[in-house]
């Protein structure tokens, strides 16, 4: 079985290599090396999805098989024409919040905060001390039930049908409680403001938020239990979709697929952005870099995101929710420019802004983690069978949402 270990040293250096790194690629390196077929072989070339049910019906693979063996893929987006950044550029910075929403619409939330952060840096506004304590609590609800979600539908993709994701699920339901009492929306919540948060959290609704937080260590203990030493489990995903960390590096990879792959790189502790040098935990980090490693990840954040909301949830003060200088109506920032990034769930979420002191951005771009983490999809596929690549997409842990945004 895999093994992990646990950083919480300071991320600097990682960072400096990432930032430098880009979107850059290695001199010489512009594609997977495909495979060449056996001499006697029959090469078959296969569409899978738009309608393959691990494709949702906005997604392609053109895969080149040899037998069952892949040997080139390309994967193909454009399906859903979002248009989310034009639109962001014929309207108000407040009005592009609930947009943001239907990004990566299983992460509301953190999409908010990311866009949030950005116009807060363009227009210069502080954020209260109470506003910080919710995003945090908010976005790290959101990690718990995207992970889990994640997770679940990797074994359904397997082949495991609904227990995992019905157990996920179930856990989902509470958090999405949370969610609908607090912004009045499950999923779409449009709560974030540039300053703070639309309405201050109750104290009614932080005792419930903490019941459920205390709940959910013995449902990560029951997941694990039912899933980590599953032989069905480790013999699919064990040595599948290797990516290694120089590759993941140069190829702008971001993330819970990253820190997979061993790479020491979370934007909570490189940025600290908002509150969360206050906060204890540890970034765990995978040794095989397989899909194995990326399942088991994501289950060991979800733990370190359940002792941030213990501390947040402890610690949270009393004082406002809103920066008395922010503006709802007539909101102009100055001539600038800036870009706000966040460790969202999937990875690194960011939103670049230019402002000409219109009340509509001048350039409006998003950098969302699950279309820069698909491009490396075929390097991780080739060589193996067509039944692992299902598998393998679901182990990046895409939202077509912000793919085709």
């Amino acid at each position: 079985m895999s093994s992990f270990t646990l950083e919480d040293k300071e991320l600097r250096e990682t960072a400096g290599v990432q930032e430098k790194s880009g979107f850059h690629r290695p001199e010489g390196w512009n594609r997977p090396q495909e495979l060449e077929p056996d001499s006697e072989s029959e090469v078959l070339q296969v569409a899978m999805g738009p309608h393959h049910p691990s494709t949702h019906g906005v997604f392609r693979m053109d895969v080149t098989l040899d037998g069952e063996r892949i040997i080139k893929l390309k994967p193909v987006f454009g399906y859903l024409h979002r248009n989310h950044e034009k639109l962001g550029e014929g309207q108000s910075y407040l009005a592009s919040m609930p947009y943001t929403d239907r990004l990566d619409y299983i992460c509301s939330l953190t999409n908010n905060w990311a866009y949030a952060l950005a116009v807060e840096k363009l227009a210069g506004l502080a954020v209260p001390e109470r506003a910080e304590y919710l995003r945090v609590i908010l976005a790290e609800l959101t990690r718990v039930q995207n992970h889990a979600g994640s997770v679940g539908f990797l074994l359904q993709d397997m082949g495991a049908s609904g227990t995992p994701l019905m157990y996920a699920f179930r856990e989902r339901e509470k958090i999405l409680d949370l969610f609908e009492s607090l912004t009045g929306s499950r999923m779409m919540c449009n709560y974030m403001r540039f300053g703070g948060c639309r309405v201050d959290a109750t104290t009614a609704w932080l005792d419930r938020a903490r019941k459920v937080v205390a709940h959910l260590p013995s449902f990560a203990d029951e997941f694990e239990a039912l899933l980590t030493g599953n032989e069905i489990l480790m013999a699919r995903t064990q040595g599948v979709g290797v990516l290694k960390p120089e590759l993941a590096v140069n190829a702008g990879v971001t993330g819970p697929l990253l820190r997979a792959s061993g790479v020491n790189y979370d934007i909570r502790k490189v940025d600290h952005y908002g509150i969360y040098d206050r906060f204890d935990f540890k970034v765990p980090l995978g040794d095989h870099w397989d899909v194995y490693d990326r399942f088991m990840i994501r289950l060991l954040e979800l733990r370190q995101s359940l002792k941030i909301l213990d501390q947040a949830l402890k610690d949270i003060p009393d004082g406002p929710v809103m920066d008395p200088k922010a503006k709802v109506r007539g909101f102009r920032p100055k001539p600038g420019e800036a870009y706000g990034r966040i460790e969202a769930p999937k990875g690194e979420l960011g939103f670049y802004l230019i402002s000409d002191g219109s009340p509509n951005p001048c350039r409006y771009r998003v950098r969302p983690p699950s279309l820069i983490n698909l491009t490396i999809l075929e390097d991780m596929c080739l060589g193996h069978n067509v039944a692992d690549v299902v598998l393998i997409l679901g182990s990046v842990d895409i939202v077509l949402g912000e793919v085709d945004r």
